[in-house]
């Protein structure tokens, strides 16, 4: 079993996550404008890393083990 975690957008994430994984959260940190920074939650589902943004943004892995990033409310989640 593995255990979540959250942290604040723009900080580093967890060292546990594949560096790609850690890459596309970096890359949707920079395009956001908030203030305050709203906070990401790491769990893990069925072995994978499902990251969460408090506005509804998850970046989660595909069957081919590549991040992608969607929107909560989208029909792909």
């Amino acid at each position: 079993m593995r255990l979540g975690t959250r942290w604040t957008s723009g900080d580093e994430p967890p060292a546990s996550l594949p560096a790609a994984f850690r890459d596309q959260v970096r890359a949707v940190d920079r395009v956001l404008d908030v203030d305050p920074r709203p906070k990401w939650t790491l769990t893990w589902l069925e072995g994978r890393p499902v990251a969460e943004l408090e506005n509804g943004v998850v970046v989660s892995l595909d069957a081919a083990g590549d991040p992608v990033v969607g929107q909560i409310d989208d029909d792909t989640f």
